[in-house]
């Protein structure tokens, strides 16, 4: 899977997905780490990415545009926020959302749960609350 990396997440997120097959890009490489969320955001598009961020504004523009991709996936209230944990807790769910993420979802990592919703009509539509493997 391919992942754009917000800045409000560390830069060694990236290496910890790498490390498990996948292509994963902080903002900070295109330059683009102090620019408007819209522009990380056309990025992610541009590039097929699945947008991780610690912020939910990303969600919220996926939502307002009323856009299929790019899928975001939002760590919130976590804590502690350690890039490690971060990094497994996504991991060990990546199995159980690939589909969703495939077909235009925002993913909200919880501390005792794991939310998802798809945008566009498709028998996944649903806020569904996936079970959070730790």
């Amino acid at each position: 899977m391919n992942f754009l990396i917000d800045t409000s997440l560390s830069p060694t997120l990236v290496e910890n997905l790498r490390r498990a097959g996948h292509d994963a890009v902080h903002v900070r490489h295109y330059g683009i780490h102090k620019a408007e969320d819209e522009i990380v955001f056309d990025r992610a598009m541009e590039e097929d990415r699945v947008v991780v961020s610690a912020d939910a504004r990303f969600a919220t523009i996926l939502n307002v545009r009323g856009a299929a991709k790019p899928s975001v996936i939002v760590f919130r209230r976590i804590s502690p926020r350690r890039t490690e944990a971060l990094a497994k807790l996504l991991l060990a769910n990546l199995s159980n959302l690939s589909e969703l993420l495939d077909h235009g979802s925002i993913v909200v990592f919880e501390n005792t749960r794991l939310r998802s919703r798809t945008l566009r009509p498709s028998p996944l539509n649903s806020d569904r609350g996936i079970h959070l493997e730790k």
